[in-house]
């Protein structure tokens, strides 16, 4: 495990957090976190477009070894699976959680001591899946769980679709960015999530996060304790956009960035109302992207460790 001290150590102790914590709770009041900007009062329980009030509602907690080699070790990555979402794929993998709400609200002790149990277990890191629209329940969980001895390094795994100001409360926190770059196209995200402004917003959010953190940074094992590491699903049909979402990460933000091309998509939730994206992408859709990405200039490729079935 990386020996490392994390970032959002040195912030607590100098006082940062506390900071942070009063800027994310003011900005619930008209909620303007995400960039659907609801601007409902989330402190009085009002819900927008995620559909979270003034608590954090989580969906399950525990070692991952499904995730990217740099994360996943030898031990896992603890992951903690935040409902609800502001984008809202149609075709979202995580539907029950992401649309239908399966969860339970928990309190920030509650959150910490998650994290802590999750370090007990040797996870390497604490991946917060989702975590756009709860940043200020997340700093608070940190807040209380720093001086219990939380010491892993914070990934934020979230979907790209982040407000630049709500990741700036999140510099000197997050030590790893872990974003999705779903589609390069505004009409396919208007089509499939109703955000027509997710590429632009994506390109702001990962140069955001890559000013914040750097190329992705491992430790003598191979396992990440800083820095960006980007996710692009393949899709069919091509709907993704592959070439320009290499092109736009290997000229704009690094050509060492690390890139996980993944091939597991499928039609989940109302995917199948869908003609296009009802199909599964094929054998060649998945070698035609890992080529746009060489192509590109991109050589820090995550391998895949599943073998999954193309039709």
């Amino acid at each position: 495990m990386a020996t490392r001290k994390p970032i959002y150590i040195s912030s607590f102790q100098q006082g940062a957090l506390k900071t942070k914590i009063k800027a994310a709770w003011k900005k619930m009041r008209s909620c303007t976190l995400c960039p659907r900007r609801c601007k409902v009062d989330r402190l009085a329980g009002q819900t927008g477009i995620c559909r979270t009030g003034r608590a954090a509602v989580v969906a399950s907690v525990g070692p991952h070894f499904g995730e990217e080699a740099p994360l996943v070790g030898r031990h896992g990555s603890g992951t903690i699976f935040f409902t609800h979402c502001s984008l809202l794929c149609r075709f979202c993998q995580n539907f029950d959680i992401s649309h239908q709400g399966a969860g339970e609200p928990a309190s920030a002790a509650q959150l910490a001591e998650m994290m802590l149990a999750l370090q007990v277990q040797g996870c390497h890191n604490i991946n917060l899946v989702t975590p756009s629209h709860v940043v200020p329940q997340i700093l608070a969980a940190v807040v209380e769980a720093v001086p219990k001895g939380l010491s892993l390094p914070l990934v934020c795994n979230t979907s790209g679709y982040d407000q630049v100001q709500t990741l700036e409360l999140l510099d000197g926190v997050i030590d790893i960015y872990m974003p999705d770059f779903k589609f390069w196209d505004p009409e396919v995200s208007h089509a499939v999530c109703r955000a027509s402004d997710y590429p632009a917003v994506a390109r702001a959010a990962l140069r955001e996060m890559h000013r914040q953190v750097g190329d992705l940074r491992l430790d003598s094992d191979g396992v990440a304790y800083r820095g960006l590491l980007v996710r692009h699903l393949v899709m069919p049909h091509g709907l993704a956009g592959t070439p320009a979402v290499m092109d736009f990460i290997a000229r704009e933000i690094s050509p060492d960035t690390y890139v996980n091309i993944m091939t597991q998509y499928r039609p989940c939730g109302r995917a199948v109302e869908d003609p296009l994206l009802a199909d599964t992408p094929t054998q060649g859709d998945f070698e035609y992207a890992l080529e746009a990405a060489r192509a590109a200039g991109l050589t820090r490729l995550d391998k895949p460790r599943r073998v999954f079935a193309f039709f």
